[in-house]
């Protein structure tokens, strides 16, 4: 083939790679493979023979496992100075993108021993179509072969026969440079700040992740829609334990994203579309060139990293703080259902593929020091932690006694049944009548008429006057200081109270927020257990 088609291809003045041109051959033949990461992420595999390195792209990189069989595209012939090549081929240039030398080694035809006879061997092989070959690298060894399909003159297979050295581990998990130790994502990140480089740090993140990942275990599925998250279980005291990791509470909406071919839907826990409210985050999400399922919470933060409910709501109109995606799970991916797998196996897929990009963060955790982490969140007056065992499955819209939630104040949701009118100077309104569903009954837990701004009074009447109602919405009337004006029961708030009476009464209880996101009919009387 010759090196005038490298040459053609190639404005050496806008490149690093060498420049065409035959080198004498030492004692033994040389090889390389080289991991690229060019428009599609492949494996090059470069075999010395007469004064050239021979090419093949490998899409799906080389394997150590006798019953696979890897296609082989042969392309051009490189020079041998190519073998020390290491660096980034830049944007507009043929081949753009990473590269970086994942193994080499010397290589031999297996019927000589001495290497004497070895290139005439091998040229013979490649002028058949059946090349095979020993070789001698620092992650590949063992005898292999090139056979040639009969798709086209391009087109081969590499194979890997049986030896000592076959296994069925991936090799490709291997995935440093043997001579500088860096990665494919190292090389890009050292390239000028471009979207270029972004795309291609994304591309090889979701490559190497699945380069890395067994996902055999993981049914292949079509990407499922409008999943409602999976549910933690209140308890009252936070615990250290092997085998249970630790994230932060946040305080914020609870939100699905679903990505596909550049199009996301963003959700909440009861299904509302989230798109337009946090249009900033959907557009954020457009940014991911995979297709996937994640969960995590939507919060806005102040400039000290706290997040603040309130400034969350009013994020449309005010755009004050900085809104955020924590991402703390990954239920779909490129084609697998995750869900039956390990959290810490899906955490683990999710922090790899995760690109850096603005608004979006990966949520992490500790393992096994629940309490002391317990005890640094309500220093920094957040709202509490959540427990998770580290080995269990996504229970798609269920609550489970392996997500545990610890919240520094006992707050409960209610249901708003009604208002009473507003005494002296307030206005707007006086009190929240709340209740909880217990089946399809509705029961009273008390009403909160502290915690309100003159602004949050406004809203919320705002909101209440087109629900209201003649009829109680209680099955037993409950008693009330001043009439109330009856309201559908629909709009959801929280409350921060000091326990609950023999009565099932919540004591002193302060208005928290309005929860725009919660649906009325999943608010139920929260009791924690003593202990886990």
């Amino acid at each position: 083939m010759g090196l005038k088609d490298y040459a053609s291809k190639r404005i050496f003045e806008k490149t690093p790679e060498p420049k065409p041109g035959l080198r004498r051959k030492g004692k033994e033949l040389i090889f390389v493979i080289h991991k690229h990461a060019a428009r599609a992420l492949h494996y090059d595999l470069r075999l010395e023979l007469e004064g050239v390195l021979k090419s093949w792209a490998v899409p799906k990189g080389p394997s150590l496992d006798p019953s696979l069989k890897r296609l082989a595209v042969m392309v051009e012939d490189h020079p041998l100075d190519y073998k020390d090549f290491e660096g980034v081929i830049p944007e507009h240039n043929y081949g753009a993108g990473g590269v970086i030398i994942w193994d080499r080694g010397f290589y031999h035809h297996p019927s000589d021993g001495d290497g004497k006879e070895s290139e005439r061997l091998l040229l013979d092989g490649l002028r058949k179509g059946d090349m095979k070959f020993i070789l001698d690298g620092e992650k590949l060894k063992g005898q292999f072969a090139l056979v040639k399909t009969r798709k086209d003159e391009k087109s081969w297979l590499l194979l890997k026969k049986k030896d000592a050295y076959a296994t069925a581990e991936d090799v490709l998990k291997k995935n440093r440079s043997v001579v500088s130790n860096k990665t494919l994502e190292d090389i890009s990140e050292a390239n000028p700040k471009t979207s270029f480089r972004q795309k291609k740090l994304n591309q090889i993140r979701v490559r190497e992740a699945m380069e890395g990942e067994d996902l055999k275990d993981a049914p292949l599925k079509p990407m499922p829609h409008g999943i409602k998250p999976m549910l933690a279980t209140l308890i009252k005291e936070p615990f250290d334990r092997v085998d249970w990791i630790f994230e932060v509470k946040w305080d914020g909406y609870r939100a699905v994203a679903e990505i596909r071919d550049g199009n996301v839907s963003l959700h909440s826990r009861n299904l509302i579309s989230l798109n337009q409210k946090f249009a900033p985050i959907a557009d954020a999400l457009r940014e991911f060139r995979f297709e996937a399922v994640l969960d995590g919470e939507i919060v806005v933060v102040d400039d000290q990293g706290q997040s603040d409910f309130q400034m969350l709501q009013d994020y449309q109109k005010s755009r004050k703080g900085h809104l955020l995606y924590y991402v703390f799970d990954l239920l779909y991916f490129e084609g697998h259902d995750l869900t039956s797998l390990p959290l810490l196996r899906r955490k683990e897929l999710l922090k790899r593929i995760l690109p850096s990009v603005p608004k979006i963060r990966f949520s992490g955790h500790i393992e096994k020091e629940g309490v002391s982490f317990f005890n640094v969140v309500k220093e920094k007056g957040l709202e509490g932690i959540i427990a998770k065992h580290s080995q269990s499955a996504y229970l798609v819209g269920r609550r489970s006694r392996q997500w545990l939630k610890v919240k520094t104040q006992l707050a409960q949701e209610g249901v708003i049944a009604g208002f009473t009118e507003p005494k002296g100077s307030r206005k707007h309104l006086g009190a929240l009548v709340l209740g909880v569903f217990k089946g399809d009954e509705l029961i009273f837990i008390g009403h909160v008429g502290s915690g309100f701004s003159a602004k949050i009074r406004s809203e919320i009447r705002e909101k209440l006057d087109p629900l209201i109602r003649k009829e109680c919405p209680f099955e037993v009337e409950p008693e009330t200081n001043t009439p109330v004006t009856w309201v559908k029961p629909e709009l959801v708030c929280e409350a921060i109270f000091h326990g609950w009476t023999d009565e099932g009464i919540m004591r002193q209880p302060v208005f928290s927020r309005l929860r725009e996101d919660k649906a009325a009919r999943e608010v139920v009387r929260e009791n924690p257990s003593v202990k886990e």
